[in-house]
């Protein structure tokens, strides 16, 4: 959604802090906000003008139109009438056109007196074109019909306003003492407008007086997709839900979601007690399966709209999922409950993952909503849907929960009237081909499809602007650049292209401007290709002079920079910009300037456009198994275009089954300003030969459409035209509804999807009664014209095999192969990182520290609280030696070469072993073996001494007896007090006592102790049986100990010679001893 109502407070707070003008604009800043938490005597604190001013002026601010019509102003009030007035209806049910809500927000400002003649009007509101400024000399509660009344003036995309133009199209009625007032006010109104990024911004009444000017009531909106532009100007702007329906929590959690996500997740609830709940997959689609629940008496019973797309991972679709589902399951109804779990067929989204996160959220729920009888009809097409809807179907099977699964084999709204008991739901829905299934050759058998035949169509005079744009946009030759990374939809085009047998891919080069040139694999066909990659748009170019279409993957922030980028380019003749998102100013100019240059722009949040057998744009028209059973591979005789992406490929499914296919299909994206018109392709359609019939799916909001009616009644258009405007149910609600695309919003009863389609009908378009009857019209219009000859049979051609990607196939579950690591301990592929098992977020909830994680990654267990605090003990203890030690002193000395961060750390780390560190596993090792075979302490000693060996853990170069190792003693009372039992520390300590006894020395030092005690904890802890006790002593991680700890040391010191700015380090000469053969001395 782009053009988003702002409340009338926050309207002039930007207006009164950012415009620019010589006009004296009076009040500034003076108005208070009241609601039911309002502290009256804290608000005049805060508003010390509440007690200065003598008469006030009182209204609710909530998006409601003609207050004062409808006696909700209340005007020249004291501040105790102020507050009587308030209070009477503070919180009061109140009937505004057909929306009931309830008042709780209202604004107190000063009371202006004025004439009647003082009054103006004046309104700036964004088009294609440019934006109108609209004024009038009357303004006020009685200024009428303003469209028909006021002064207009058109200020084109990027041009200036200045106040000669102001005052000569606009104030012509506006005595000469005010003209220079208003003129400079409206320009600076204007230069707001355009700089805060305002849609639409109406004052009424404007009044101006010898004092200066005063804005005394306002309406605006602004682009809300510029957020990341104006956040510093803006704030952070709430945007206030229609009258009539209340700001619900759930959705504001939805609208945090789609905020911090690339998907697109939308939520409204109508009617949170409704029986019928959607959730919906697409913008598009998302209206189409409102429009079908109010055609069959559903509205009252529609409880919310919403959709989600742009392919949500896993846990985005659970997190919306689980927030229907707690609605559905507050209140009961006696009827049972509905959910519609639908969509059209996804271009790229993965169905069945999306499907996980909605079937966790299902089994989350299962009781709840086996408790409110809730029956969910599910229908989805699009990349591995079957195994998606085989996963829905169990999870029906395994919770009880009545679930009705239906592919593209079914009708997209279907399930609707089965969920609404209009229509028997099926047995056994028959099943299309797998997702899977385009390995095999599409057959051997030849069958007759109808293809067209030379066009009868005539050609007459048409009154509207001649285009100057290619009326063919794509051939088999056709060479495109695709900006950004989109590895996968690189290869889905290329895909394509051999499927159709094209001669040469049709991708020549990739434009990515954060690596440096390189090339990048892709597979054409069976054989691997490169396809070069290019930091610049310029050296691609350049290099690739037969590239004639751009494919822009640009993010909405850097779409509008690389468009006009790209259009400095001659060679380029069509771009599509998938980006949605894209600021509509922004999109504007984009538009002129590709007017200007002739270049023919798709989207701006469009999944593009395919012409069968030539080419596609991007992920258009799904995998290739939807290409196959859409039988886009080739030419049909029907040409369509759509605003909605998903339900692009919804047409070409439909067409598919009704009639020899799509020759062309574009979606024009579903902002409020597409780059190309819905008018723009159709009449391409009509100069093309090879259709014979057109399809246009229109939606609500703008007047396009009625272009369409204009060409048919002047006769430009002769070709039969079946069309259908989605939306109809928003005149139904009773209040205004912001649908999944930007664009879908009616400003005027012109807008509605009802009105056109009446338009439409009238002027002698094939129009069906609803979308369930689409695909019923396009078949009656294509079997008249294969029955008059305009179509004639021909034979089907079988499309050469594609192989199937490896990484695909896996996730398919097709093939299988044997790993080439194996892990227990840590899993990233989630949505969270989980360490044996345990997610990180449930680590920090428990507080389990350093310690406790080292538990989980080194020993798969969730060692006890003692356990994890022994463990962050010895790696404290361990931590430094000062930088005598070798491993210290390595470090240092390689740090004083020059050297970074990990060779220091890695030098320093390479001494430890048996003589510096590596004593813990030794240790452990030595002494568990004598205490295991039953030798005493004496014994063990001797034998050591028999044999030759040195016990290891014993002895220190400073510490002694007399002179104890503090860390050993800190240690020592830690495990006495905490450990259940240390019969291997009690058996080290004795053999200490005999080993001190020969020489002071002789200790149990901070390794020896660290290894025996470490024994105890995984013998004793009860985590761990002997044998895995044993076997972690064996493969090495006790030693682990030391080297985490250790590290932190090293890493002191390679910081602390950095800080120091110590030089290369050279060892001085009286220190060495230079000890020569004396054959060579002199």
């Amino acid at each position: 959604m782009s053009a988003k109502a702002i409340s009338e407070q926050t309207g002039k707070e930007f207006l009164y802090k950012y415009i620019c003008t010589a006009a004296a604009v009076q009040n500034r800043f003076r108005y208070a906000n009241v609601t039911t938490e309002t502290d009256w005597e804290r608000l005049t604190q805060e508003h010390p003008w509440l007690l200065t001013e003598v008469r006030l002026v009182v209204k609710p601010d909530q998006l409601i139109k003609r207050r004062g019509k409808l006696g909700l102003v209340g005007i020249n009030l004291d501040l105790p009438g102020v507050q009587d007035w308030v209070k009477s209806r503070l919180m009061k049910e109140t009937m505004v056109a057909k929306a009931k809500g309830v008042l709780k927000n209202f604004l107190i400002e000063p009371f202006v007196e004025h004439a009647q003649s003082d009054e103006f009007y004046v309104c700036v509101y964004a088009a294609r074109e440019g934006d109108y400024i609209l004024f009038h000399h009357e303004g006020g509660v009685e200024v009428g019909d303003v469209d028909a009344k006021a002064e207009r003036l058109l200020v084109p995309v990027d041009d200036k306003l200045s106040e000669e133009q102001v005052t000569e199209k606009l104030l012509a009625h506006v005595s000469e003492e005010k003209k220079g007032v208003l003129a400079s006010f409206i320009v600076g109104l204007f230069n707001l407008y355009e700089d805060l990024y305002f849609t639409y911004l109406e004052i009424n009444p404007l009044v101006v007086t010898g004092d200066g000017v005063y804005v005394l009531d306002m309406a605006a909106k602004i682009d809300a997709t510029a957020d990341y532009i104006c956040k510093a100007k803006w704030g952070d702007v709430e945007f206030p839900p229609p009258f009539g329906r209340e700001a619900y929590p759930e959705e504001a959690y939805i609208a945090d979601l789609d905020a911090k996500s690339g998907a697109s997740l939308k939520l409204t609830l109508l009617n949170p007690r409704g029986r019928i709940w959607t959730m919906v997959a697409g913008g598009g689609a998302s209206v189409v399966y409102s429009d079908t629940i109010c055609d069959l008496g559903g509205v009252d019973e529609l409880a919310n709209y919403g959709e989600y797309s742009g392919a949500p991972s896993e846990q985005q679709t659970y997190d919306y999922a689980k927030t229907i589902l707690s609605l559905i399951t507050r209140e009961k109804h006696p009827q049972g409950k509905v959910l519609i779990i639908g969509g059209s067929i996804a271009n790229f989204t993965n169905v069945a993952a999306t499907f996980k996160g909605i079937v966790r959220a299902i089994k989350d729920y299962q009781g709840p909503l086996k408790e409110h009888e809730v029956t969910i009809f599910v229908r989805r097409g699009g990349p591995n849907y079957q195994e998606g809807l085989r996963v829905m179907g169990e999870v029906g099977k395994t919770t009880g929960i009545p679930i009705h699964v239906f592919g593209t084999e079914t009708h997209m709204t279907a399930i609707v009237g089965m969920a609404m008991g209009h229509r028997p739901i099926p047995n056994q829905p028959p099943m299309d081909a797998h997702t899977a299934n385009f390995l095999l050759n599409a057959g051997c058998n030849a069958v007759v499809r109808p293809v067209s035949t030379t066009s009868r169509w005539k050609t007459n005079v048409f009154t509207l602007a001649t285009l100057t744009k290619a009326t063919t946009l794509f051939s088999r030759h056709t060479k495109s650049i695709v900006w950004g990374m989109q590895t996968r939809a690189v290869q889905g085009m290329l895909d394509f292209d051999y499927v159709c047998s094209r001669d040469e891919p049709s991708v020549a080069a990739m434009v990515y401007p954060f690596t440096g040139d390189h090339k990048q694999k892709f597979y054409w066909g069976h054989k691997e290709i490169l396809v070069p990659v290019y930091k610049s748009m310029d050296d691609a170019m350049k290099k690739h002079s037969d590239v004639d279409v751009l494919i822009s993957f640009a993010s909405l922030r850097s779409a509008f920079d690389s468009t006009m980028e790209t259009m400095q380019h001659p060679q380029i003749r069509t771009i599509a910009i998938i980006a949605e998102g894209i600021p509509e100013a922004q999109t504007r100019k984009i538009i002129k300037t590709a007017d200007e240059k002739g270049v023919t722009i798709i989207g701006p949040a469009t999944v593009g456009g395919i012409k069968p057998g030539c080419f596609k744009i991007g992920n258009t028209g799904g995998m290739l198994d939807n290409i196959l059973a859409s039988k886009l591979y080739r030419p049909g005789s029907v040409a369509y275009v759509s605003r909605s992406g998903g339900m692009s490929n919804e047409l070409n499914n439909i067409i598919s089954r009704t009639t020899d296919g799509v020759y062309e299909g574009v979606a024009i994206g579903g902002d409020r300003y597409p780059g190309s018109t819905f008018m723009d392709h159709v009449l391409r359609y009509q100069d093309t030969p090879g259709v014979q019939m057109i399809v246009v799916l229109g939606e609500i909001g703008g007047t396009e459409e009625y272009r369409i009616c204009q060409g048919i009644g002047e006769g430009r258009i002769t070709k039969p035209v079946v069309c259908w405007c989605i939306g109809t149910c928003a005149t139904m609600f009773t209040s205004e509804v912001q649908f999944g695309h930007a664009g879908a919003c009616a400003n005027q009863a012109s807008e509605t999807a009802v009105a056109k389609n009446q338009a439409l009908r009238d002027a002698g378009a094939y129009v069906p009664k609803s979308f369930d009857e689409l695909g019923d019209v396009i078949k009656t219009v294509y079997d008249g014209l294969v029955a008059n000859g305009t179509i004639v049979p021909a034979q089907e051609v079988p499309p050469p095999t594609v192989p199937m990607d490896y990484s695909w196939a896996r996730e398919l579950g097709l093939i299988r192969k044997p790993a080439s690591f194996m892990t227990s301990i840590c899993d990233e592929r989630g949505q969270e990182l989980i360490y044996a098992g345990m997610p990180i977020t449930e680590v920090f909830k428990e507080e389990m520290g350093l310690g406790g994680v080292l538990g989980l990654l080194w020993f798969q267990r969730r060692l006890p609280r003692y356990a994890c605090q022994f463990i962050e003990m010895c790696l404290m203890v361990t931590a430094d030696h000062g930088p005598a030690v070798s491993g210290a002193h390595n470090t240092i000395v390689c740090a004083r070469a020059g050297k970074d961060l990990i060779s220091c750390l890695t030098s320093g780390l390479l001494t430890i072993g048996d003589r510096f560190g590596g004593a813990l596993d030794a240790a452990a090792k030595q002494f568990s073996k004598a205490f295991d075979s039953g030798m005493l302490p004496m014994e063990f000693v001797n034998k050591m001494k028999k044999d030759g060996k040195l016990i290891m853990g014993i002895g220190h170069r400073v510490k002694s007896i007399n002179n104890p190792d503090m860390r050993v003693q800190i240690l020592k009372d830690f495990v006495k007090q905490n450990f259940p039992a240390s019969q291997m520390l009690d058996y080290a300590l004795n053999v200490e006592k005999i080993t001190t006894s020969k020489k002071p020395n002789l200790i149990l030092n901070v390794d020896g102790f660290i290894g025996v005690a470490f024994v105890d904890l995984l013998r004793t802890c009860g985590g761990f049986t002997r044998d895995e006790a044993d076997e972690f002593v064996e493969i090495g991680s006790l030693n682990g100990i030391f080297v985490l700890g250790r590290s932190m040391g090293f890493i002191g010191h390679y910081l602390d010679q950095k800080r120091l700015k110590q030089g290369l380090y050279r060892h001085p000469w009286d220190d060495i001893s230079y000890v020569l053969p004396e054959h060579m001395s002199m």
